[in-house]
């Protein structure tokens, strides 16, 4: 019963199975130049229907971020995000690093959800050419967001209208941009660029990789700079072919999507089972695969005693308990059943 964290368990076996053959396959190309690194991105083109697109594998989603975030602004450019969001609260200052010293300024907004009223009427501010101020640059957007809320396409397109009427690019995390599009039932590219996304974090390791994510550039002009960056910051892999046949496998079939309703369903079963009890209260809608739940202490002492693992999460209210439940694309629903069945008893 962990649900601590979706990057917790392991690796789908189609995706171990998938690196397993790109090492016995004997040698290839490196850097990129193989041939697992072309299917990649011929595939995330016909799923995106973008047939301009261009798209590198990294490791971690920090690296994907923040390397796309810095072709996208200069040093002193500001870059608009939840005050909750990935790149403020869990990547330390690694934004600000690679930017080589970008400003992050956050917009806040319910739910983890950026108001697109208060960043229009911040990207209105008189700041544009003014030496003293930082000049806005970027916007970025999480999906889903870090209370596990997801952006339908009207409310990014409603975050890309103020973007780039200022000319400033807009960027997603989508660590679990997977969960959010198994939620919202759109196509990929109606989640994305055709919302205004230039730029997108496109994230498996949490659902189902070992380790990788792709950047996926929706405007190339943006995408000169990214493999000198990417090398500058050393994440240019030699043997790329151990990342992408992972992606490869991850887009294969329909897997990712697959992997995704799982993690959704299971939540929900959580949900359905929760709710219902005496003293609990949802801080967030479930829409994506990580619930925010407040818990009596003798539940919370139950489930601990019983073996559940999850995190404590800070609420708004003192004295309330409450916790972050996380589902994933292996979570068993014996272990969500199990989990009901102590916190019904307690």
């Amino acid at each position: 019963m962990n649900f601590r964290s979706d990057n917790e368990v392991g690796a789908h076996p189609a995706i171990i199975e998938a690196v397993g053959r790109a090492f016995s396959s004997g040698t290839a190309p490196s850097y990129g130049a193989d041939d697992w690194t072309q299917r990649v991105e011929q595939r995330l083109r016909d799923l995106f229907q973008r047939p301009d697109l261009v798209a590198f594998p990294v490791a971690t989603g920090t690296a994907a971020n923040v390397l796309s975030l810095a072709c996208c602004t200069p040093p002193w450019g500001a870059i608009f995000c939840h005050p909750a969001a990935h790149i403020s609260v869990d990547e330390a200052n690694a934004p600000e690093f690679y930017t080589s010293g970008a400003k992050l300024c956050a917009i806040d907004g319910p739910a983890g959800k950026i108001d697109p009223k208060k960043l229009a009427s911040t990207l209105a501010e008189p700041v544009y050419g003014v030496v003293h101020h930082p000049q806005p640059a970027a916007v970025s957007i999480t999906q889903a967001t870090e209370c596990g809320t997801v952006y339908g396409p009207e409310e990014v397109a409603a975050i890309a209208t103020s973007t780039h009427r200022h000319g400033l690019m807009l960027h997603m995390d989508g660590a679990r941009f997977g969960n959010a599009l198994a939620f919202v039932g759109c196509t990929p590219a109606e989640l994305s660029w055709k919302a205004g996304v230039d730029v997108l974090s496109f994230g498996a390791t949490k659902n189902g990789a070992i380790a990788a994510e792709a950047v996926i550039f929706f405007n190339a002009n943006l995408a000169r700079e990214f493999e000198f960056r990417r090398k500058r910051g050393g994440h240019l892999l030699s043997k790329m072919r151990f990342l992408s046949s992972q992606l490869e496998a991850y887009l294969t079939d329909g897997l990712w999507l697959a992997n995704a309703r799982h993690a959704n369903a299971m939540a929900r079963r959580l949900v359905a089972g929760l709710t219902p009890l005496k003293g609990t209260q949802l801080l967030y809608p479930v829409e994506a695969n990580e619930i925010f739940v407040v818990l009596p202490a003798h539940m919370h002492d139950a489930l601990e005693a019983g073996g559940a693992r999850y995190h404590p999460w800070p609420s708004d209210r003192p004295g309330e308990r409450a916790f972050r439940l996380v589902t994933a694309f292996d979570t068993s629903p014996a272990d969500v059943d199990k989990f009901l069945s102590i916190a019904k008893a307690a």
